[in-house]
């Protein structure tokens, strides 16, 4: 098909008078952050506050379970299971040490259970029955963990299971296990599980109840936190990713190779409590708010809203003024039909030339061929 449109949108939205100012990671912070590795980043943009040996490659122990939750989270939304589906549990599921849940070879649990199980008891037999359940097999989903790595660009990484359980070989630096635990915090469905602090689970063939609580002590004692993940062997040591949400800003803080579990709390404790004292967010756009409208002469509604897919905030620093360029550029060749929710553009902020944040925007509707009569009545009203 011809080329329908090409154009850009260009809209200056000014707040106040001023420029944007944003930390970097070689701003002077006095942080005494004891664990050998960290980063502070914004859950929104993806934007690093503070960082200390961020692209160090550790071992991450159970923080692992970030990238197997956000698995089962994508399968889930995309329709590839379903949360009520029932999984049979392998003699290998059954077999895992560590944190567990003490499941049965041949018992049944259902999805939700077992992902629960994972985020609030960091259950390593959950975590093997699952990728079983979604990849086919293990070493599948290991494969299809390392591709959803590259991805989000996590250059920093190489995982060789799906539970952190002492091997050589599976390794992720701070800053990557930032970029998975912020695109994790995306998905509602998880959340709910990543801020329980005690619940149960009925397991084994005589359907006994186990009761289980979240090692992240911060849900409990950190206001407004949103998760994510503890995680230790000896190795790894004692690392944390932790999120927190405060006045629609969330921030992310991650720490690895603590050489005690309150060493990782207070470092985590501390790169947060910076970021909400300095740094806040603004909104720009919601998740399917209208950006533009797009004109399909040939197609049969001539006139479709297009919308933001995500939430989009841009993150400044307190006390600064918010001025910046929101551009929307549309595909330039673009055929008809179109589906509901199919990208055709983006909306980006820019600070200067510098961009600062984007989102997709999406179709709110089925878009199909106009017939040759409604073409004719379009002419012929354009023409009167």
């Amino acid at each position: 098909m011809k080329k329908i449109i090409s154009f850009i949108l260009t809209l200056i939205i000014v707040l106040t008078q001023g420029n944007i100012i944003f930390a970097t990671a070689n701003d002077k912070i006095n942080l005494d952050i004891a664990s050998k590795s960290a980063v502070l980043m914004d859950a929104a943009s993806g934007k690093v506050l503070y960082e200390k040996n961020s692209h160090e490659k550790l071992p991450p122990a159970s923080v692992t379970k970030v990238m197997t939750m956000l698995l089962i989270c994508e399968a889930i939304e995309s329709g590839k299971i379903k949360e009520n589906d029932d999984v049979q549990i392998s003699e290998t599921a059954a077999s895992m040490g560590g944190s567990q849940i003490f499941l049965e070879p041949g018992e049944i649990q259902k999805v939700d259970t077992l992902l629960k199980s994972i985020a609030v008891a960091s259950a390593n037999d959950a975590c093997v029955a699952m990728a079983e359940y979604v990849g086919g097999s293990v070493e599948e989903f290991v494969c299809l963990m390392n591709n959803r790595a590259k991805k989000l660009g996590m250059k920093d990484t190489n995982f060789v299971n799906t539970n952190g359980l002492p091997v050589d070989n599976h390794y992720t630096s701070a800053y990557d296990i930032g970029l998975m635990s912020k695109e994790l915090l995306r998905h509602e469905k998880i959340s709910k599980y990543l801020t329980t602090w005690m619940d149960e689970v009925v397991v084994g063939k005589k359907q006994a109840k186990i009761g289980i609580s979240n090692t992240n002590k911060l849900v409990k004692h950190y206001t407004g936190a949103t998760g994510v993940k503890t995680g230790f062997t000896q190795e790894a040591k004692y690392c944390l990713s932790a999120s927190a949400l405060r006045n629609g800003t969330q921030l992310i803080a991650v720490t690895l190779c603590a050489e005690t579990s309150p060493i990782r709390f207070k470092d985590a404790t501390s790169l947060l409590n910076y970021g909400f004292a300095n740094y806040e967010s603004v909104k720009v756009c919601d998740a399917n708010e209208k950006i533009t409208t797009v004109k399909f002469p040939k197609g049969s509604k001539e006139n479709v809203d297009l919308v933001s897919k995500d939430n989009l905030s841009i993150l400044i620093k307190k006390g600064e003024s918010k001025d910046f360029t929101k551009k929307v550029e549309i595909k330039e060749d673009i055929s008809l039909p179109i589906k509901k929710n199919t990208e055709l553009g983006v909306v980006k902020v820019y600070k200067g030339k510098e961009l600062i944040g984007e989102s997709k925007i999406v179709t709110t509707e089925d878009i199909d061929k106009a017939s040759y009569g409604e073409i004719l009545r379009r002419m012929i009203d354009s023409i009167i």
